[in-house]
């Protein structure tokens, strides 16, 4: 399996200002008719956007506005950062651990002699 931090992040499928309108969209046809549970793929169709994809700007736009609960873009964002920042700090403490083995094993070589 291939190392995820070597990977490349996927390119933008969709611009900020489509998913912004998009949202925009299906929060206003939602505070019109509340009863209307077809409202994103609706307005996925119209726009040319994924179903799933619209539902999930959705949400992550309910979440950065505090009326739901999860972590917002940012504090994703944040994480994304800490996660890798500890990746690198394990592989670097692994790296000086062997070195440390490797030069008190050659120590000890010379002071048997």
């Amino acid at each position: 399996m291939a190392d995820k931090s070597k990977k490349h992040p996927a390119p933008k499928r969709y611009p900020d200002e489509l998913k912004e309108r998009a949202v925009k969209m299906v929060q206003t046809l939602r505070r019109e008719d509340p009863s209307d549970h077809g409202v994103a793929s609706r307005v996925a169709r119209q726009l040319g956007v994924g179903t799933e994809s619209l539902r999930q700007w959705v949400k992550q736009a309910e979440i950065d506005a505090g009326s739901r609960g999860g972590l917002t873009t940012e504090e994703q964002q944040e994480l994304a950062k800490l996660r890798k920042e500890n990746f690198e700090l394990r592989r670097a403490n692994d790296i000086l651990q062997a070195a440390a083995t490797f030069f008190g094993a050659e120590l000890d070589r010379r002071h048997k002699k």
